[in-house]
């Protein structure tokens, strides 16, 4: 097995495939690396890929200790990623919790990055639902705790932006849920509090996301309701943004349209390598509405 080092001693396990310049591959909550199969398998072909496992997520280690998870240790789990194997830049993909990561990661370590790519990011960002969130992310960490791995996955794996998948592949929904249930709930539960519950507003950092210059890929399903606006706000911020909003999709969007999500992020990846992807046109933010 495979692992590379966090500054903090922690070890985090990742996989790869592939030959060419490389793309880094950071899950979401619910997930973990085998949730990028249809991507890594897709990417291959001229890419070298790694996807790995967050700390929580066994075989990564599992701290006990609350304080060994946040917001800032998951960027920094991210270059440990690109240290231990070497990396000078890649392409950086993050979906939900692996998003809000990469985007942290670009605004803190921009040399480090070739592009972004963020997908359903947005949880518990508007502001008048923070206190919302927060509870509700503290519930979720009570469910894994006391109800165990396999209880609280089910529940989770129904949750109102996952039944998406479930109608639209019921056999890949399943594989979500199994693999879900494999997780730790010791970790799963330490990351909702020192991760998730903990993590600043994206709307705190409209002004840091202004300053960005990094090529940006924001791809949101239009039925993730918690991603929408926040997906928008990143839009408008970030100078070198663009916005896929994926047809009738939830939170798990590169699992729902394995094709969608490939193509937009492939001709994405084409257009940076190329030179040819540029800033807003000043000219089209005028404030005007003709």
């Amino acid at each position: 097995m495979a692992y590379v080092t966090a500054d903090d001693g922690i070890k985090l396990y990742y996989e790869e495939a592939g030959q060419g310049f490389p793309i880094v591959f950071v899950h979401e909550f619910g997930g973990d690396f085998r949730s990028y199969e249809p991507q890594m398998r897709y990417f291959a072909r001229a890419y070298r890929c790694i996807a790995y496992n967050a700390r929580g997520y066994p075989p990564s280690d599992v701290p006990n200790d609350e304080q060994a998870y946040s917001q800032d240790r998951a960027r920094d789990d991210i270059r440990a990623v690109l240290d231990g194997l070497r990396i000078g830049k890649a392409h950086i993909v993050g979906i939900s919790m692996g998003g809000f990561a990469t985007l942290h990661f670009g605004m803190v370590y921009p040399d480090r990055a070739l592009s972004l790519v963020l997908g359903g990011c947005g949880y518990g960002a508007e502001p008048d639902k923070r206190n919302q969130f927060q509870d509700e992310a503290e519930a979720a960490a009570d469910r894994f705790e006391k109800l165990g791995i396999a209880a609280a996955a089910e529940s989770y794996a129904l949750g109102g932006t996952r039944v998406q998948l479930q109608n639209k592949d019921p056999r890949g929904w399943a594989e979500f849920r199994r693999m879900l249930s494999e997780h730790s709930a010791r970790g799963s539960a330490l990351t909702l509090r020192g991760v998730q519950k903990r993590r600043p507003s994206l709307f705190d950092l409209a002004e840091q996301m202004s300053q960005m210059r990094l090529p940006t890929l924001i791809v949101t399903g239009d039925e993730d309701d918690p991603c929408i606006e926040a997906s928008i706000l990143m839009k408008r911020s970030i100078q070198s943004a663009a916005l896929v909003m994926l047809p009738r999709s939830g939170h798990a969007l590169n699992l729902e349209e394995p094709a969608l999500f490939n193509q937009f992020v492939d001709q994405f990846f084409h257009q940076v390598e190329s030179g040819r992807w540029q800033l807003r046109d000043p000219r089209s933010v005028t404030g005007r509405i003709l």
